[in-house]
């Protein structure tokens, strides 16, 4: 079962992948002077946006408790900085319930931190930079220790970012984008 799991988070994380990568081109061609695709996807999310980014923080948030109660994958360090950054943005439901998006501007912070922090995290993990020696203490093997490893890249920080990103993007339509009238 843990090993199912762990390739449906891993998939999921692909497919957030491709519509980050599919976001990031529509916004490229929006710097380019191309407004049809951007409005598109505005006009798409906009009303939506909170709603979504409260199902990635909740889908996050399960597989983080998943990897740590289920398959009993101990938390470095980073990781709990990590969960610091996504659990609360398991309230968004409250503000979707309600329509509020300035909400979304007040939760932005949580993400773009937590999108550093796991930017750090993957850096730490693939031994590109050396991490002080307290983060060897928090789990076996420390921050460096890869529980898993998907397709040959999709490891837990790499989740991690993957949902920071795409909760941010969504929380920054939602907060900024024009409301309709």
């Amino acid at each position: 079962m843990t090993q199912s799991v762990i390739s449906i988070l891993a998939v999921l994380g692909v497919m957030a992948q491709m519509l980050l990568a599919a976001l990031l081109v529509v916004a490229l061609l929006r710097l380019l002077g191309v407004a049809g695709p951007w409005r598109y996807v505005l006009e798409t999310i906009q009303d939506s946006g909170l709603w979504l980014a409260f199902a990635v923080a909740l889908v996050a948030t399960a597989g983080s408790l998943f990897f740590s109660e289920v398959a009993h994958f101990v938390p470095c360090k980073l990781c709990w900085l990590q969960r610091v950054s996504m659990y609360p943005l398991v309230v968004l439901a409250l503000p979707a319930i309600r329509g509020d998006r300035r909400a979304a501007q007040y939760l932005l912070p949580l993400p773009v931190a937590g999108f550093v922090i796991s930017l750090w995290h993957i850096l730490v993990e693939r031994g590109l930079i050396s991490d002080a020696q307290s983060c060897a203490i928090s789990a076996p093997g420390g921050c460096t220790t890869r529980w898993i490893e998907e397709f040959g890249y999709i490891t837990i920080p790499t989740l991690a970012a993957t949902a920071f990103a795409l909760t941010a993007l969504l929380l920054a339509v939602s907060a900024f984008a024009t409301p309709r009238s």
